[in-house]
This record gives C-alpha cells, sequence and structure tokens, in this order.
C-alpha cells in the first residue's frame, strides 16, 4: 500500500517536482530527456554511431545530430520503417545516415549493424518484450560507450531487482502505471490493455533502477554514470565483459 501512494505521490507535477529538488539536494545527478542532445555532443564526435529505435518520435533526429557533430559512419535502426519525416531530413541534409530496419536484438539484424564506438538506445528497453536479449545484443555491437535512456519505475523498499510486466494487468492495475498526468501521450498496453497488433508498440516492462543496473551487468557493461528521474533512468555505460552466451553441448 505504501508503494503504491507512493507512486500515486510521484506521478502528480507537484510530487514530481519535489522528487526532483530532493534528489538534487542529496547530491544526485537528476535527468532530463533533453539531456540526450548533450551526451550525442559529448561522445559522438570522431566515432562511428548507432541510434537503435531511431524512428519512434524523433525521425532520425538524434542521428542526424550525430553525423552534423562529426560522427562517422552513422546508423539509425528500428523495427519500423523510415518515416516521411526521415526521409525529407535525410534529403534536405544530404546526410549519409544509413537506416537498417529490424529487431537489434535478431543476430541477422546485429550482423547487419556490426559494432559501432557509440550505441544511443532510448524510448526502446520497455518496449521490447525480452530486455535482457535486447541489452546482450547492444553490448555486441557497442564498442566504447552505451547510452541508455529508458523508462522505469520507482524503487520498491526492500526489494530491489523488482520489476513489473504490464501486459494482462486488470485495469485498476494498469492505472498506477498511467502517467498522462506527467504529461506522457497514450500508453499502449497500458492506457487501454495490451494489444498484440501493437506488437513492439505496447509497454511491456516497468523496471525498476536497481533491475536495469542488474540487468546491464548481466549482459556485460559497466555503469559509469547514471541520470535519475521518477519514471526514467540513463545511464552512460562502457562495455566490461564479453556478452552473455549460453552454449549447448553440441554448439561446442
Amino acid at each position: 500500500m505504501m508503494y503504491t501512494w507512493k507512486v500515486r505521490f510521484l506521478k502528480t507535477r507537484r510530487g514530481n517536482v519535489l522528487w526532483r529538488y530532493w534528489k538534487a539536494w542529496r547530491g544526485y545527478d537528476v535527468g532530463n530527456y533533453a539531456h540526450l542532445e548533450e551526451y550525442i555532443r559529448r561522445y559522438a564526435p570522431g566515432h562511428s554511431f548507432v541510434d537503435v529505435g531511431c524512428m519512434w518520435g524523433v525521425d532520425g533526429e538524434h542521428a542526424f545530430l550525430a553525423e552534423a557533430v562529426g560522427a562517422k559512419p552513422v546508423k539509425g535502426v528500428d523495427v519500423y520503417g523510415p518515416t516521411p519525416a526521415f526521409e525529407a531530413k535525410k534529403q534536405q541534409r544530404n546526410s549519409a545516415v544509413e537506416f537498417i530496419r529490424g529487431d537489434a536484438s535478431h543476430p541477422a539484424t546485429a550482423a547487419r549493424i556490426g559494432v559501432a564506438d557509440v550505441v544511443l538506445c532510448a524510448g526502446v528497453l520497455y518496449h521490447h518484450p525480452s530486455p535482457f536479449d535486447l541489452l546482450v545484443a547492444l553490448r555486441r555491437i557497442c564498442g566504447q560507450v552505451l547510452i541508455l535512456r529508458t523508462a522505469a519505475i520507482p524503487e520498491v523498499n526492500g526489494l530491489p531487482n523488482a520489476a513489473v510486466y504490464f501486459p494482462m494487468l486488470q485495469p485498476g492495475h494498469r492505472s498506477l502505471w498511467n502517467l498522462s498526468s506527467l504529461g506522457v501521450g497514450n500508453q499502449v498496453g497500458i492506457t487501454d490493455g495490451f494489444e498484440p497488433k501493437e506488437g513492439y508498440g505496447n509497454w511491456f516492462w516497468g523496471l525498476t533502477p536497481s533491475c536495469i543496473r542488474s540487468l546491464l551487468a548481466t549482459a556485460g557493461f559497466r555503469v559509469e554514470s547514471q541520470a535519475q528521474e521518477a519514471f526514467a533512468q540513463t545511464f552512460i555505460c562502457s562495455p566490461a565483459d564479453v556478452p552473455f552466451e549460453h552454449r549447448l553441448p553440441y554448439d561446442l
């Protein structure tokens, strides 16, 4: 019950602002979606760059920014095809950004991507039915830096690494995770329940920050910095270990 009250409080604009002030006062790095541009400008120049999840709501803008600040080559990956806005921007800028359509967690797509110095993945992890598989795939294509931004849920006191699976929750339970009060638009899979035809458009997972950190470590990343928000997290990571892989006896 206390956790439910906490989530409801943080969903209010006043509660969210107070949380941010409190975290900043305690010395934590408080994140913001707008900071993604700063990260791209910091890490992309002079390096190869790939944006995994480059279409939904941004139309390749992060990839174009990376190209503009000196990244080369630059690739964008998404399960959705290139939007008219992306095509128009690419033509206007005479851009060399390469678009790859596919699921980055699929070996064939990962092979097409190759290895990039800097990998950006924003707004994707919680849309993927298998977030660990996605992180392992990101580790395989990441040469130096991973910029990961994802929706998250508040920590559950006394229960580290907690997570909520959204599909098939009853309406009363789903409503707790509806973030319309904070200006978040339609959350497929939460606002009106799971919609199979929407595929990866659904919100599948509510992951706590500790759960995301553990997933990253298991997938072979080291978290270098973390910017916190009540319902989102941004991680800057470096490759630490070889990607997780299970081999069956007959594969040896």
